[in-house]
């Protein structure tokens, strides 16, 4: 059987929510596994970072930094709207400052 070239194009997207450190990764792929939503495709280049395929569809979940071995390798950003900011109620003390 012959292998097939495929060449895979990202899909552009306003927001790119993850973030690989190309010096920290060892492309061991542990991210692809366990996304939820399958945004990540492997790197055609053995031991270099996957490409962020689909980067509209994240959930922020967060799974692919929390499994990641190598700590700083993935960032995840999350965009402003979709972070939380509260106040308590009875105090009226913002939250980010203690």
């Amino acid at each position: 059987m012959r292998a097939k070239k495929v060449t895979v194009f990202p899909e552009p997207a306003l927001f790119n929510p993850l973030t690989f450190d190309a010096e920290i990764c060892n492309g061991c792929n542990m991210c692809i596994d366990v996304c939820q939503v399958d945004i990540l495709y492997p790197s055609p280049e053995e031991g270099k970072p996957p490409v962020v395929l689909y980067p509209g569809e994240c959930w922020y979940g967060g799974c692919c930094v929390a499994i990641c071995p190598r700590p700083g390798a993935i960032e995840l950003r999350v965009p402003l709207a979709n972070r939380v900011h509260w106040k308590l109620k009875n105090l009226k003390q913002d939250t980010k400052t203690g």
